[in-house]
């Protein structure tokens, strides 16, 4: 199964964050979302976020616009 897309490329700081908790509410356990965005202080923002709603981090790239997180939820 392929993961779902969530778009944030384009959103500056805070709102990636903002829209990625919104998403991951909507999922269920064990769901695992593909995040895209270019805001270079989501490398931040992300794992904080993920921090506080306890889910995980499976992987993060990079290129030299975008910056792609597998997130899957806890």
């Amino acid at each position: 199964m392929t993961a779902p897309i969530l778009d944030l490329k384009g959103l500056k700081c805070p709102l990636p964050a903002l829209r990625l908790r919104k998403a991951l509410a909507s999922l269920e356990k064990g769901t695992r979302l593909y995040v895209t965005v270019t805001d270079p202080m989501a490398v931040i923002d992300i794992p904080h976020a993920l921090t506080e709603t306890g889910d995980r981090l499976i992987e993060e790239t990079r290129n030299e616009e975008v910056i792609a997180f597998l997130i899957e939820k806890a």
